[in-house]
């Protein structure tokens, strides 16, 4: 792959990855209300799932779920219905203040538990199958090694993606001793679980257009 070439692909990742999404915002809730480690498991999860659906696109195979009004359709309403189900449970949440421990031992469900969030998050938007599958054609050389690109491509994205998701859940654990602070969390919980109602009606409105 000419540098050239890659240095375009990276500035459309880094517009990418750099823009807040639910991810963004899964991981910075999770920081704020579990700790930093916690949200680093989301932050693999939803990793994960994005690199899934990374190589579904450049296998071509994301071209027939793109094209596909019933899939799309399936997959943009599990994101939206999640998306709103984890709003709800944020939003009527009882919880008055933060008390959790930030080098407290977190246990293998609670990593598991985060690890799916953030995977199911990252895995149930269908905007991303067709962006990378409109995105792959434009930088992708038919006359050179496809694994070699394809192993640059998710590694780029794969160390961008990570790094700005670590970056907001950092920010969002810094800003934790202000909501720390008695009464809190009770504004934290309603903001952030109306954000998630609101990115999840969002999504169920969306087309493959």
């Amino acid at each position: 792959m000419e540098l050239q070439i890659w240095i375009y692909y990276a500035l459309a990742i880094l517009i990418l990855t750099a823009s807040p999404g639910p991810s963004v915002l899964l991981c910075i809730t999770k920081s704020v209300t579990q700790g930093f480690k916690i949200a680093v498991y989301t932050a693999f999860g939803s990793l994960l799932a994005i690199i899934g659906i990374m190589t579904l696109s450049f296998t071509g195979l994301g071209l027939v779920i793109a094209s596909s009004e019933l899939i799309f359709t399936i997959i943009k309403y599990i994101g939206a219905i999640y998306l709103i189900y984890l709003g709800y449970k944020t939003f009527t949440s009882k919880e008055e203040d933060f008390t959790f421990e930030k080098n407290s031992y977190v246990g293998k469900k609670e990593k598991l538990s985060s690890f799916l969030n953030g995977f199911i998050v990252g895995a149930s938007n269908p905007k991303a199958i067709i962006f990378f599958t409109a995105l792959f054609p434009q930088f992708i050389n038919t006359s050179s090694s496809l694994l070699i690109q394809y192993l640059i491509f998710v590694t780029t994205f794969a160390v961008m993606e990570l790094s700005w998701l670590l970056f907001y859940a950092y920010l969002g654990n810094k800003s934790s001793k202000w909501f720390l602070q008695k009464g809190r969390a009770k504004l934290f919980n309603k903001v952030t679980g109306g954000i998630f109602i609101g990115a999840g009606a969002i999504l169920s409105t969306t087309n493959r257009s």
